[in-house]
């Protein structure tokens, strides 16, 4: 066990959890809009950082080097995918989302959006959302916790399982204090560690790369093209990002519309280096490290290219971006999720609409520790999967099922709210579906679920009546507003 490097995991840990106490005590007199969305009051940097960060969990540390350092330079157009699609996301979905949300009853939640947007008094929406978010988010924050294990366990020798439980405490701590406003803030520094620790390794790692480290690797390492799926697939990835909640109600809160240039920039730069560094790594860590079946299986390779280069003071700041990394992704998806199950289910059935905002304030609190206990169950089964596949399920699920509908409803004012519900589940459904029976093909599962989706919310709009005169002002009146 090192313990210089304890020492700094600590600090960082301490640090984590007093921005979640602060925030306790700040808004401790808030609601349901103050705990949830930050009462619209994030700022660009925080807005900009927090949505990088909420998005680059473990696996652009752990997960996506680990796959170029295994498999090669193919592995790129994942890298490629993303920054497309969230470059594409802030430039087109998040100006208008901000405004449809507000003009929307001033939705706090994706579920609620979609429901406002057209006016409807079902709540079917809602509970489909919420279930759907439930299910993927679980997944999704076991990869976090997951990662948290994996960690502990490399560098201090602490048991994987014990790694996680204090990994869930800790996450759950911030998230059930401080609400949203920790999460982004937290995400805000997060976000800086992750950069600096992605930028410092390749560079210094590369610099002590042998002459004849390359002649170790196969030559269609280094092609991009080696195999058309890898290309097609890698690229889909980009499509997660339309519908992806804990991202996008970053652009929800975002305290005003004239920021938002300024946060897209922020947010764009951030991810281009984040990206391009995470591939780096995987190409560096082959020729550094060479290949090590121990290395590719635990998605160590950031880690142990770490350790080897770096004395320890260093190595724990470095390494303590793992821990940043999994934590902002997971605190987002937790409250995603419990805003969406609180705000959308627990307040209509339970209370019938009748809830305070303090007693909104604690359900949502006590969500967040439930799914939090469920995910580190699944985190802590040797057959839940690597922390890639965790990922990739999720973000496959979240993409397919909730992009098409969500940007449907930005941008074509005959969409219905049958159409909606239509392709949330042909998406869920698909992609499941693909992942479950046709995985073998190679082709990454959100692609036919997101066109499947897509497809099928039109021909539903077309085939249900057309919208209320009532929902096309409304429609007229968020395309055109201005705070």
């Amino acid at each position: 066990m090192n313990y210089t490097e304890v020492f700094i995991f600590s600090l960082y840990l301490i640090f984590m959890i007093a921005i979640g106490v602060w925030f306790f005590v700040k808004d401790k007199n808030g609601g349901e809009k103050t705990y949830f969305l930050g009462g619209r009051e994030m700022g660009p940097w925080v807005t900009g950082l927090s949505a990088g960060a909420s998005d680059m969990s473990a696996w652009v540390l752990m997960g996506l080097p680990a796959s170029v350092y295994a498999l090669g330079l193919g592995q790129m157009w994942i890298g490629v995918g993303l920054l497309i699609g969230y470059t594409m996301s802030w430039l087109f979905e998040a100006p208008r989302l901000r405004s449809f949300s507000i003009v929307a009853k001033d939705s706090i939640t994706v579920p609620q959006f979609l429901t406002n947007r057209f006016l409807s008094k079902s709540r079917a929406l809602q509970v489909i959302c919420a279930v759907v978010f439930l299910i993927a988010y679980t997944v999704y924050a076991a990869s976090s916790i997951k990662a948290c294990g994996t960690l502990f366990n490399t560098v201090i020798g602490m048991d994987a399982t014990v790694a996680m439980y204090m990994a869930a405490i800790i996450i759950v701590s911030y998230t059930f204090l401080g609400g949203f406003s920790a999460v982004c803030w937290t995400d805000f520094f997060q976000g800086l560690i992750m950069l600096a620790a992605l930028f410092i390794a390749p560079i210094f790692a590369a610099s002590l790369i042998g002459p004849d480290a390359v002649s170790h690797i196969p030559t269609d390492y280094f092609n991009p093209y080696a195999d058309w799926r890898d290309v097609v697939s890698g690229l889909s990835w980009g499509l997660g990002y339309f519908g992806m909640p804990h991202i996008i109600i970053r652009f929800m809160s975002l305290g005003s519309q004239k920021d938002m240039g300024k946060s897209a920039a922020i947010g764009i730069c951030w991810t281009t280096l984040i990206l391009v560094f995470a591939v780096l790594v995987g190409v560096i860590g082959r020729m550094y490290l060479g290949f090590d079946e121990n290395i590719s299986k635990n998605s160590l390779v950031f880690i142990a290219m770490v350790r080897q280069i770096f004395p320890a003071v260093i190595s724990g700041l470095l390494l303590s971006a793992v821990l940043a990394a999994s934590m902002s992704t997971a605190d987002s998806q937790l409250l995603a999720a419990a805003s969406s199950f609180a705000s959308d289910v627990y307040k209509p059935f339970f209370r019938n609409d009748k809830a305070t905002d303090k007693e909104m304030l604690w359900a949502g609190r006590f969500v967040v520790l439930g799914i939090s206990l469920t995910a580190l169950y699944l985190a802590a089964n040797p057959n839940a999967g690597s922390i890639m596949a965790l990922v990739s399920n999720a973000w496959g699920v979240f993409g397919a099922a909730f992009g098409p509908a969500i940007m449907l409803s930005l941008f074509w004012k005959r969409f219905t709210f049958q159409g909606a519900v239509a392709a949330i589940i042909t998406g869920a459904v698909v992609d499941l579906g693909w992942f479950a029976f046709l995985s073998s093909t190679g082709i990454y599962e959100i692609l036919p679920g997101f066109f499947a989706s897509l497809i099928v919310g039109i021909v539903a709009s077309l085939m249900s009546p057309p919208p209320s005169e009532e929902v096309i002002a409304l429609y007229k009146e968020a395309t055109k507003y201005e705070d």
